[in-house]
C-alpha cells in the first residue's frame, strides 16, 4: 500500500523549511554516494554505522559512535530506498514540523534517527552491514503523526494483479497496521542464523524509531497545539 498524499483536517499553517532541508540533503548525500562509483562499498563500510564494530570497540557496551549514525541517516541503498523513504517524509513531516516548530522538529527528527539506531545495535548486535537509511528517524515521525493527527486519513495507492484503485484509509488503520508489519517482520528475524538476513531491511530500527516518536513528541511539547496567529487584516 503506497501513500499518495493526506487528508488532515488540520491544515498546516508554516512552510515545512526544515523538512524540504531534510529532503533536500538526503538526495545531495545519495548523489554523492553515486558520484564515488567503485569505492562506495569502501566509503560505506568505513563511515556508516555498524552493529558489531560499534559493541566490539566498546567492550560490550554500545558505543554512541555519534558521528557514523548521524551520518547514516543521510545514506541510503538505491533509488528505490531514497525515493521510498523521502515520500513517507514528505507526506507526513509538514504537519508535524508545523505542531513542534522548526528547531524542535529539527531536534526531534534526529533524536528518533539516533533512537532507531540504538534499537537497530541492541537486536542485531553481531551484524556487520551498515546500518543507512533515513527510515529509523521517518519512522519517529510516522509515530508523532499517529497521536498528533488521528482523525487524519491517508490516500492510498493499492494494487493487486490487475486491480489498482486509490482509496482512503483512516491513519488510525494505516500506521498501525505499517508498525505490525514491522514488528512481525523483526521478530521473525530474531531466529535467523544469519545476523545479517532480512533482506538488509533494519526492522527494529523502524520499530525503535516509531515508538521513540510519542516520547520525544510528549518530551519536546509537541501535544500542546500552538495557539492560533492572529488574523492579518488588509487595508
Amino acid at each position: 500500500m503506497l501513500p499518495i498524499r493526506d487528508i488532515n483536517p488540520s491544515p498546516r499553517r508554516t512552510f515545512p523549511v526544515v523538512n524540504v532541508i531534510l529532503i533536500a540533503l538526503n538526495v545531495l548525500v545519495f548523489l554523492f554516494e553515486l558520484s564515488l562509483g567503485p569505492r562506495l562499498e569502501g566509503f560505506l563500510m568505513a563511515a556508516a554505522f555498524v552493529p558489531a564494530r560499534a559493541w566490539s570497540s566498546g567492550g560490550g557496551a554500545v558505543v554512541p559512535e555519534a558521528t557514523s549514525a548521524l551520518l547514516s541517516m543521510f545514506l541510503h541503498g538505491g533509488w528505490g530506498h531514497l525515493l521510498g523513504n523521502m515520500l513517507f517524509l514528505y507526506i507526513f513531516g509538514d504537519n508535524v514540523e508545523d505542531r513542534l516548530g522548526h528547531l524542535r522538529y529539527l531536534v526531534f527528527y534526529l533524536l528518533c534517527g539516533y533512537a532507531s539506531t540504538f534499537a537497530h545495535a541492541f537486536f542485531n548486535a553481531a551484524s556487520t552491514m551498515p546500518a543507512i537509511g533515513a527510515s529509523g528517524a521517518i519512522s519517529g515521525v510516522l509515530g508523532a503523526y499517529l497521536f498528533l493527527y488521528p482523525r487524519a486519513r491517508i490516500v492510498t495507492l493499492v494494487w493487486l494483479f490487475i486491480f489498482v484503485r486509490f482509496i482512503e484509509i483512516p491513519v488510525l488503520v494505516y500506521l498501525p497496521l505499517w508498525f505490525l508489519m514491522q514488528f512481525f517482520s523483526g521478530v521473525s528475524s530474531l531466529h535467523a542464523a544469519n545476523p545479517d538476513a532480512g533482506g538488509g531491511v533494519a526492522w527494529f530500527a523502524h520499530i525503535g524509531g516509531f515508538l521513540a516518536g510519542p516520547l520525544l513528541l510528549f518530551l519536546l511539547g509537541g501535544f500542546r497545539r500552538p495557539p492560533e496567529a492572529p488574523p492579518r487584516y488588509t487595508w
